[in-house]
């Protein structure tokens, strides 16, 4: 990677800690849109901090996964580090990254921060410097224990996120009173990111509406209100294509008091069609219906189709055993409601996910489908969310992954047991 010139807010993430106007500062918060730059420059301006102020001291990169961290930070970061000189071994079974530089040598954990159990990984270590990508969507218990083990006389904690709503504690506690942590704060905008386009730009500001406009293109701590899929509408509703797909997947929301939808999906030249659906509300017929009837309907869906993967409502543990005694390969989905969301979204209107028309109560629920503005955090209403979160499943778990988007995920050949 080369750099061909760096903005004046990168000038300044990269500086701050020998600029005699705020090297003073104990730590520096970036925040703002997606693609805006922060990311890199932070993470090389951490391994130059750290090289050229410490030897033989400990340090923390932190990220919401170890995996994540690799793939967002490292992957892009380390090539550059050689380029400059660096020389780094890592040890991956030990999340642990030796760098050397001038003479110099120092070890950088590798930490993730995906629940609240995470605390406890980072217990114990005595840190130079922590740095945390993506820290808004860490716990705040991580985050509080990570800051805590540095006590290394000089020690500085480095933090990037986008943002999130205006009632999280990261921006309440961090942000909003950033001058009580003696921290230097950088807002970013994608016009501070000079290796992208005017055409990038567009492209980014029309994959996003709502919410999420105002948060990843905006940079703004918004809240969350009014239809989750805003931008949803008929011009999204396609017919079911004719001829032959080339792989079959199914994806279920199970219910027995709420209802209960599964949607048959097929993939063509990488765009996968919702063709079909099956919904059931237990209320509204009068009925519940048992986990081995719920197994026939589905296998009417399939309609003797080759189905290549059910991916199930992880907290179906009876159906998710029944499907697979019956032969199914089954997967539990992805269960991350934001993040599913946000690839649903981005999908959607990449037109790599398609709505057939058909699938008629998802297309209701798409228009129905709230955030809860009651709700202190970012929390959509149990409402007409039967179908979206199948859809959600299907997205994160299977459609993101299978077309490489950078919301990551697994795909898996399908087949039965």
């Amino acid at each position: 990677m080369r750099f061909r010139a760096f903005s004046p807010k990168q000038r300044q993430v990269l500086t701050w800690w020998c600029d005699p106007a705020v090297r003073d500062r104990e730590a520096l918060i970036c925040d703002g849109a997606v693609r805006s730059g922060k990311t890199m420059c932070m993470g090389l301006s951490f391994f130059c901090w750290a090289t050229r102020t410490f030897q033989g001291q400990a340090f923390g990169l932190c990220g919401k996964t170890v995996t994540g961290l690799r793939r967002n930070l490292l992957g892009a970061l380390l090539p550059v580090l050689r380029q400059l000189g660096f020389q780094w071994e890592e040890k991956v079974s030990k999340n642990l990254l030796t760098v050397r530089f001038g003479g110099r040598e120092n070890t950088f954990y590798l930490f993730g921060g995906k629940d609240e159990g995470s605390a406890a990984l980072i217990q114990g270590v005595t840190l130079a410097g922590v740095l945390l990508d993506e820290v808004a969507l860490m716990p705040r218990s991580f985050v509080e224990q990570a800051c805590a083990r540095c006590s290394v006389e000089g020690s500085r904690l480095w933090f990037s996120c986008n943002p999130e709503g205006p009632e999280h504690w990261f921006y309440k506690e961090w942000i909003q009173k950033r001058e009580e942590h003696n921290a230097l704060y950088l807002h970013f905008t994608m016009e501070d990111n000079p290796a992208l386009s005017p055409r990038v730009i567009r492209r980014y500001t029309r994959n996003f509406s709502g919410t999420f406009y105002r948060r990843f293109v905006l940079g703004e701590w918004a809240a969350a209100e009014g239809r989750v899929y805003d931008f949803f509408d008929e011009g999204y509703v396609k017919p079911v294509p004719q001829g032959e797909m080339e792989r079959w997947c199914v994806s279920c929301d199970y219910g027995t008091v709420n209802p209960a939808s599964f949607g048959l999906w097929g993939l063509r030249d990488g765009v996968w069609y919702r063709v079909a659906e099956y919904y059931y509300d237990s209320r509204r017929e009068g009925r519940q219906k048992t986990d081995g009837e719920y197994a026939a309907d589905l296998e009417r869906l399939a309609a003797g189709r080759t189905i290549s993967r059910v991916v199930v409502d992880p907290s179906a543990a009876s159906f998710i055993e029944l499907l697979r005694r019956q032969g199914w390969r089954v997967e539990k989905a992805n269960n991350d409601v934001l993040a599913g969301i946000r690839t649903t979204a981005e999908l959607l209107r990449q037109g790599k996910l398609v709505i057939c028309a058909p699938c008629a109560d998802a297309i209701r629920e798409f228009s129905l489908y709230c955030w809860d503005e009651r709700a202190a955090g970012d929390r959509v209403q149990k409402l007409h969310d039967h179908a979206m979160d199948d859809i959600r499943y299907f997205a994160a778990t299977v459609a993101a992954g299978n077309e490489r988007t950078f919301f990551g995920g697994l795909c898996v050949e399908r087949g039965r047991f």
